[in-house]
């Protein structure tokens, strides 16, 4: 059963999204230093997570933002 369940698009698709998050959060870890959490208690571990994603989302912002402004090559 388990063989079927991997050889599913469902489960390839699973897979890939899987990679893409797993990647985000081992930049998360390796990059931005939130492999410890700093702040103490659920909330404070939360807003700490916000922020890394936040920054995280602003990165991407401004790289997707120089790419739309550079002159593509025609």
């Amino acid at each position: 059963m388990a063989r079927e369940i991997t050889a599913s698009e469902a489960f390839a698709t699973s897979a890939r999204l899987r990679e893409q998050i797993e990647m985000l959060f081992a930049h998360r870890k390796r990059i931005l230093g939130l492999d410890r959490l700093r702040l103490r208690g659920p909330n404070g571990a939360r807003d700490e997570f916000h922020l890394a994603a936040a920054a995280q989302n602003l990165r991407k912002l401004a790289r997707l933002t120089v790419q739309s402004m550079t002159p593509s090559p025609a």
